[in-house]
């Protein structure tokens, strides 16, 4: 249990520190925009080497396909509530998608991250770079995005503390599941988290990154997805 606390600590550490970041300096479109495309590349990694790759291997395709479309259409639906109320208004484009994209991955991606602590598999390196890395484009974005759309740093840096707080939580909740629940769990637990995560790429964080950058962006992702990529090789 100790150890899930603590690599989840790790692990959650770097939304608020790049949402830190993302309020003490104004960062500018170029930077922004290729740690978001850096951060895509990775995260599009560990769906395809961490996420999926090991859902389909423990709990079945069916169990991953049913996690999967359940997390694509709970962050859909979730971003269109964000939307509604007014997430997106006065320029702040991909601020609270974000942090909504941050929040509905980071649990499922940090609950896999204690239930192989659970299983005896140790912490997966992969794994835990991918998260803290793409964390941080993700944070720094928002942080960023909601800040220039006029929001106050102390909201900012509240939001940011409860997503990573309750990301870490998410972790010892992965360590605990993984004592009573079958492996079906473990594949869907993977499936949701690469659903909500395909779903907010797709719709967010890679536009915005676009957006910025133009073609630059394409060349952060790949140069993210090798670096997770070879990370996942050798873990």
């Amino acid at each position: 249990m100790g150890a899930s606390v603590l690599w989840g600590a790790v692990a959650a550490s770097s939304l608020l520190l790049g949402a830190v970041l993302g309020v003490v300096r104004r960062w500018s479109d170029a930077m922004v925009g290729t740690v978001l495309g850096f951060g895509a590349g990775a995260l599009i990694s560990s769906i395809s080497f961490e996420l999926f790759e090991e859902g389909l291997a423990v709990g079945g395709a069916m169990a991953l396909a049913l996690g999967l479309a359940f997390g694509a259409c709970v962050f859909y639906v979730s971003d269109r509530w964000v939307e509604r109320i007014g997430g997106r208004a006065r320029g702040g484009a991909a601020g609270l998608p974000l942090a909504l994209g941050a929040f509905l991955d980071g649990i499922p991606e940090q609950a896999v991250l204690g239930i192989g602590i659970a299983e005896g598999g140790g912490v997966s390196v992969a794994l835990l770079v991918a998260i803290f890395v793409s964390n941080l484009p993700e944070s720094i974005g928002s942080a960023t995005d909601m800040r220039a759309a006029g929001s106050p740093p102390r909201r900012i840096l509240l939001l940011w503390t409860a997503v990573a707080v309750v990301c870490m939580l998410a972790t010892v909740a992965g360590y605990a599941a993984a004592q009573v629940t079958a492996e079906h769990f473990v594949g869907a637990v993977d499936g949701f988290a690469a659903g909500a995560l395909l779903v907010m790429l797709v719709g967010a964080m890679i536009p915005e990154a676009q957006a910025k950058v133009h073609e630059k962006a394409g060349l952060a992702a790949v140069l993210g997805f090798a670096v997770a990529a070879g990370l996942s090789a050798v873990s």
